[in-house]
């Protein structure tokens, strides 16, 4: 980490304080009351919280900015695990024993629809000495600060990972305090980065595709832990994608006896029927199951087209065990999963920044 880069932007932002006051004052309020309500959230009373009361606990999250429909979110996880499994997870990870690190991989392991940018920032309400808010925005602020080995994508973001940066953030809040802010623990460092290191250069460049030479390894030479972090991530965000873009998104979808495909997308056009999307992920197994169930899609009349997604090196695999596939080779199309993540990190931007306008209500 540059600290000589850092100094300089805690001058800055020092500066700032004294030149105005009133909003500090404001933003330590807003400190105060997150920090306040979240930590109100003892063990015993996450393990008592209703459906209601849980949506209440996410919806105020920063990371809900990108969903104008909170409700979808929330409803999404209590179908995939059951109120029980969500509320045992959550009190493990806030208030379990075991290290940081460990109740983060398994909080990670067992509940879908909570990425690290939730999970963080929970945590950094209720321990926020020890543990940092990363997100898209702490990406950009510590890759300026020149911080090595940033988890680019969620799936990288493991729990001895999420250690190491809070550890890092820790002591951009040693030299916060040395130049006389008070009280900086790391929701304070939050504040700090968003308000300081969000560069136009860096910011600009988080959506950029990979250098040529430093691209991504290919999926099927990760780990199979790994792999299946991947397979998931890009899974669900196939269907965030879909969603964002007016569709109605599903995954794990069934098909045909034994045969489910990953992601869908469907519209209704007026009175006329439906127009269905199917993609499926690979990130390991066999390239056979993945054309079988295309394939299958396809018995669909209302399927206008398939998607195989992987690394470039799966994709060109796919495409030689396709091209005698009669109408699959007519119909499948082609993606790279790190263009998924790219374009899921550029439309939650764009969500955030609309969403943040309040200019369409909750409702009911």
């Amino acid at each position: 980490m540059d600290l000589n880069l850092l100094r300089k932007h805690i001058k800055k932002y020092v500066k700032e304080i004294e030149e105005d006051r009133e909003k500090h004052i404001k933003d330590m309020a807003e400190r105060k009351d997150r920090r306040l309500f979240y930590q109100s959230w003892t063990k015993e009373r996450i393990l008592k919280m209703g459906e209601e009361e849980l949506y209440n606990y996410l919806a105020r999250l920063w990371a809900m900015l990108i969903w104008g429909n909170k409700h979808y979110v929330v409803e999404k996880i209590l179908k995939e695990h059951g109120l029980k499994t969500v509320r045992n997870e959550l009190a493990d990870l806030v208030w379990g024993k075991a290290p940081i690190e460990s109740r983060w991989d398994r909080f990670r392991g067992n509940i879908k629809g909570m990425g690290p940018a939730m999970m963080s920032e929970i945590l950094c309400h209720v321990h926020p000495n020890e543990c940092m808010l990363w997100n898209r925005r702490a990406y950009v602020g510590l890759n300026y600060l020149g911080v090595k080995g940033l988890p680019r994508y969620n799936y990288q973001m493991k729990g001895a990972k999420y250690k190491e940066l809070s550890t890092i953030a820790q002591k951009i809040g040693a030299q916060l305090k040395n130049y006389g802010i008070e009280a900086p623990d790391l929701l304070v460092v939050d504040y700090f980065i968003w308000d300081e290191l969000q560069v136009e250069d860096n910011l600009s460049q988080i959506h950029s595709k990979p250098i040529k030479g430093k691209v991504e390894k290919a999926v099927e030479l990760k780990d199979a832990e790994t792999a299946n972090f991947i397979h998931n991530e890009v899974r669900d965000k196939l269907a965030d994608i879909g969603r964002w873009l007016g569709f109605m998104s599903y995954v794990e979808i069934k098909v045909a006896e034994g045969s489910k495909v990953d992601t869908v997308w469907e519209a209704t056009i007026g009175n006329m029927g439906r127009v269905i999307y199917v993609f499926e992920v690979q990130t390991k197994g066999s390239t056979d199951s993945l054309i079988l169930n295309l394939l299958k899609s396809l018995n669909n009349p209302a399927v206008q087209g398939v998607v195989a997604v992987s690394d470039a090196g799966q994709i060109e695999k796919i495409k030689k065990h396709a091209a005698n596939v009669g109408d699959l080779s007519k119909k499948l199309k082609y993606w790279d999963y790190t263009e998924v993540l790219q374009i899921h990190e550029a439309l939650e931007a764009v969500n955030e920044s609309i969403n943040t306008l309040g200019l369409v209500p909750q409702g009911f």
